[in-house]
Formats: structure tokens, sequence, C-alpha cells
């Protein structure tokens, strides 16, 4: 029922090659400054929207109604949503009269501060020591990007020393197999997917069923988890998913260790309307923001804190780009400092 493929390692690619100590040190040192380069291209819609229009807002002036009905509307426009702009003018507010603040300018550092701290109780990294193998699965609506986000995290997860095998579990969508079978390869990384005999239509469940078993046989770390994209409001398809989950259960009783949402941050609110359905069906345990570098509300990422001001999602990884390596774990300061000017 099920087809296994696997890349040759080519034992000759210079990629196998050992590095000094201080080489990867300096690597990592490169690769935080590219990170931090990539990121602010990929906010630079974000940016030039918001941080431009802030940049006049705190160009100098007096402190007062008009301008926080300004900049209430640059927050609100900007997809910050209802909950976290009223929360960020409260704390300048109070900030503001601490302080005893009079200029304008002087309010930019400090809706910095406000936003970074309202955004870094999202940031939890992933831990995926705690089982092996570390089962992640994947869900989201159409089109969020959920496939590449998978092939993607391989290349991380594989960076990070680890085995991966993806479970092709969307068997709904015709080129899902096929696109997962292109990652695999470009990963060197094991594909269990269903038959490709088009008239044969397999259970998703089963499919990532024989991926965990296999995975725990053959030792492998991390099981990256397919699933088909669904709207929240088909609800025989949000059932759907719950077997799915149901049935991974049967293979670790613990299993999925995480429950990974991928969300399009084009959609604005819309995202923060997906996060609450499919936490209600599948205990969301983590978000995985893709498609920041394609709009100018990258604001979304504080709709979203502000909706959980109590207990928010972990925001696990950002997509800032098309490259192979360009989801990246999320890290507030970072984050908010390439949306400004």
């Amino acid at each position: 029922m099920f087809s296994f493929f696997k890349s040759k390692k080519n034992p000759a690619d210079p990629s196998e090659t050992a590095v000094t100590p201080d080489a990867d040190s300096q690597s990592r040192s490169d690769d935080s400054t590219r990170l931090k380069s990539k990121l602010k291209q990929g906010l630079a819609r974000t940016r030039q929207s918001w941080g431009q229009r802030l940049s006049g807002l705190f160009g100098g002036g007096k402190i007062d109604e008009e301008l926080y009905e300004e900049l209430e509307t640059i927050l609100l426009t900007s997809d910050i949503g209802v909950n976290a702009t009223h929360q960020l003018l409260e704390n300048l507010r109070k900030q503001v009269k601490r302080e005893a603040l009079t200029d304008s300018a002087q309010l930019k550092q400090a809706l910095k501060e406000s936003l970074i701290a309202m955004l870094e109780p999202l940031v939890q990294p992933l831990d995926t020591t705690i089982q092996k193998p570390f089962v992640i699965m994947i869900t989201g609506v159409n089109g969020v990007g959920k496939t590449t986000s998978i092939g993607k995290l391989a290349k991380y997860f594989q960076s990070q020393g680890k085995s991966v095998l993806l479970a092709a579990g969307d068997t709904f969508r015709a080129a899902a197999r096929e696109q997962l079978m292109v990652w695999g390869e470009r990963n060197n990384i094991t594909v269990i997917a269903p038959d490709s005999n088009p008239d044969k239509k397999s259970d998703p469940a089963a499919v990532i069923f024989d991926a965990v078993n296999s995975a725990k046989a053959r030792g492998i770390d991390i099981v990256l988890a397919d699933t088909a994209g669904r709207l929240t409001t088909q609800l025989h398809l949000m059932e759907e998913i719950k077997k799915v989950k149901r049935v991974i259960a049967k293979t670790m009783p613990d299993a999925p260790h995480e429950v990974l949402l991928v969300l399009d941050a084009n959609t604005g609110q819309n995202a923060v309307t997906q996060v609450k359905a499919f936490d209600e069906a599948l205990d969301v345990t983590g978000l995985i923001l893709t498609k920041l570098d394609g709009t100018a509300k990258g604001g979304v990422v504080a709709a979203i804190a502000g909706q959980y001001p109590q207990d928010p999602p972990a925001l696990r990884f950002v997509g800032i780009g098309e490259g192979l390596d360009d989801l990246r774990p999320f890290d507030a300061r970072e984050f908010v400092e390439a949306m400004f000017d």
C-alpha cells in the first residue's frame, strides 16, 4: 500500500567535509548576520507600510489624544488587531505618564519595547529531544504552504544533526505526494507515501501510522507528518483530522508530540480565527507563520499574541523567503527591529 523513497548520499559531497571549531563559530556568526539581513529584507513591505507611517507620526511634536488616535489607526490597519492595539496603547499611556514623556519622538523606542514585551511569550523553542521519534503533525487550511514548510523544517532539523522521516499524509491533493517526494530528494530523506495509483484512495491516518512505526524501527529522530489542507468550516474534514491524531496516538501513547499549525501571514486577521478553530479541534502546540516576505501586514504576529494574553501559543518558526533555509525560529526582538525603519 505504501511506497518508500530514499536518496543515496554522495560520499564525495563537500557538505560532508569536517570543519574546525573556529570555522564553525565563524559560520554561525555569518549565519546570524545573514538571517538578520534576510529578516529585514523579508519584512520590507511591512516596514515600508507601517514603519514609514510611524516615522512620520513620531517625527517630533507633543503627545496628545490626536497622536494616540493616529497611532491607533496605524496599528489597526497593520493587522495588529483590536486587543493588541488597545494593550499597546494602554502600555504607552502608562509609560508616558510614568516617565513624564512629552515629545512624540520618544514614543518610537517605547512602542518597540512594548511590542517586544508582547511578543516575547511567543518565543518558545521546540525541544525535540523528549521522545524518539519525535512526531510532528503539520496542519492548516489550503494553500498556506504546509508541504513547503515541511521540506524546510526537514532541512532545519538535519542541520541540527537529526535524522528525519517524512509522511505524505495529504492524500487528497494530487500533487502533494510528488511535492513531498521532491523535498525528500532535495534533503536526502526517506518519504513514506501512499500508492501512486490514482484509482486507489489511501487513508491519511494509515499512511502516518505506517510512517511512525517505520521511524521507530529505523531509530529515526523526527517524523514530519503532512496532512491535507482543510477549511475550518468543513466540519467533516475537521473530524477526519481529529481521527488522524487519534490514530497517531495508537503508535505512541503521547504522540503526536507537536501539532504545528501553518498560517499564511497574508490572511491577516483570518489567521487568528484559524488558530482558534484548529486549537479547539487538535490542541495546537505551535505555529508556523509563512510568507512574511509577501505581505505588508506582519503585525498579525501581535494580533495572535493579543488574542491570547494569558497563555499565548508558541510561534515556533517564521517564513521569510523562498529559500530552503528561509524558515527560521522566531526571535521577538529581531522581528520587531526588522519592522521599524
